[in-house]
C-alpha cells in the first residue's frame, strides 16, 4: 500500500513482476512506487510509467492493483478473483458517529491472528448457545437472524455478566459481506446508559489463519469532566474487548466442523454457513434466490421486540 501525491492510497500485489523484489522497500515519488531492485516505476493502476535504463516499456509491464474505498476512518479493498467491480449496492455504509468527535470517542483497536479457518469466526453470528457459555450473559430474550444479500444481522436482548456488569444490552450487528461487521450496542455501566459501536473486520492469511481487528468507539457521557469520561470510556473500551477476546481463546483451540453435530437450540449455524459460501464461489453458480430475505428469531419473553434490521441501514 502506497499513498502518492495526490493523496490517494493504492493497493498493488507485493512483488514485483519485473524480478520478484519486494515493492515496499520501495520509494514513492509523485503518484507511483519506485522498485529498490532496479527502480522500475508503478503507478497506482498497476501500469509501469517508467524504467530508468531502457528506450521502452514491455507492453506487458503491470501488476495487480485492487480497488479502495476509504469511509468510516479505515481503509477498506476489494478484493475479487473473477475480476468484477464493486457494485453499488455493496458500498460501505457511513457512520455518522466517526465523524462527531465532540460526542463519540475514536476508535480504540486492538488486533489478534487467529491460527483457523475465518469461518469460525462467522460463526458467531447464529450461535445463540454461546453466549450464556463464553460470554456469561443470562435471562436471554431475544435472540434473531436475517441473511439478506451479502449482509447477515445478529438482533440479541439479554443481560451480561461480562460487559454489562449485570445490566441488560441490546446489540445490533451486522456483516456487511464476508470480513466487516458493525456492532449498535445499548447497555449501562455503573449506572450511566452506554451507547457505543463495534467494529470486527478480519483478513485471511491463509486457509488456516487470519488476522482479526477489533475496534470499539463510545458515545461520551454528559456532564463528565474530560478526565472523568476518557477514565469511564477506558473502562468501557477494556471490559468489551476483554469479553470479545474470550472468543479469540476459543478459536485458537478448535478445529473446522464442516458437519458439526446440531441441536434445536444452537441457533440458524446451517442457515448462516450457507449465506457465507456465496463469498467463495463462482458469481455463475450462484442461485438465483442468494438476495432473498431469511429470517430466524427465538423469543424467550421479552415484551417489545427491537426491529428486524440491518445496524447502520435505515433499508432493512
Amino acid at each position: 500500500m502506497f499513498q502518492g501525491a495526490s493523496g490517494k492510497l493504492n493497493i498493488l500485489n507485493a512483488w514485483c513482476p519485473h524480478m520478484g523484489a519486494d515493492l515496499a522497500l520501495g520509494d514513492v515519488k509523485g503518484d507511483s512506487l519506485v522498485c529498490k531492485f532496479h527502480a522500475w516505476s508503478w503507478g497506482g493502476d498497476g501500469v509501469c510509467n517508467a524504467i530508468p535504463y531502457a528506450k521502452t516499456i514491455p507492453p506487458r509491464a503491470r501488476t495487480k492493483s485492487w480497488p479502495t474505498c476509504e469511509e468510516n476512518n479505515l481503509l477498506f479493498v476489494w478484493n475479487d478473483p473473477e475480476g468484477h467491480a464493486p457494485s453499488p449496492d455493496v458500498a460501505i455504509p457511513r457512520v455518522a458517529q466517526c465523524f462527531d468527535q465532540q460526542n463519540w470517542s475514536d476508535w480504540s483497536i486492538v488486533k489478534w491472528k487467529i491460527e483457523n479457518n475465518c469461518r469460525e469466526l462467522v460463526d458467531n453470528v447464529a450461535d445463540f448457545a454461546h453466549f450464556a457459555s463464553v460470554h456469561q450473559m443470562r435471562d436471554m430474550k431475544y435472540f434473531a437472524n436475517i441473511f439478506e444479500g451479502h449482509r447477515a444481522t445478529q438482533i440479541m436482548v439479554g443481560v451480561s455478566d461480562s460487559v454489562g456488569a449485570g445490566e441488560a444490552i441490546t446489540t445490533v450487528a451486522t456483516y456487511y459481506g464476508p470480513a466487516y461487521q458493525l456492532t449498535h450496542m445499548f447497555g449501562k455501566m455503573g449506572g450511566y446508559p452506554v451507547e457505543s459501536i463495534l467494529l470486527n473486520t478480519h483478513t485471511p492469511i491463509s486457509p488456516s489463519a487470519f488476522e482479526i481487528r477489533f475496534g470499539v468507539m463510545v458515545k461520551k457521557f454528559p456532564g463528565m469532566t474530560d478526565q472523568a469520561c476518557a477514565a469511564m470510556i477506558q473502562q468501557y473500551v477494556d471490559l468489551t474487548a476483554k469479553g470479545f477476546g474470550e472468543d479469540v481463546q476459543i478459536w485458537h483451540n478448535k478445529v473446522r466442523i464442516d458437519n458439526p453435530l446440531l441441536c434445536d437450540g444452537d441457533g440458524p449455524i446451517v442457515l448462516n454457513r450457507k449465506w457465507y459460501e456465496q463469498f467463495y464461489t463462482d458469481v455463475a453458480k450462484l442461485s438465483a434466490d442468494v438476495n432473498k430475505r431469511r429470517t430466524s428469531e427465538i423469543d424467550l419473553g421479552l415484551r417489545d421486540k427491537p426491529p428486524m434490521r440491518h445496524a447502520f441501514d435505515a433499508s432493512g
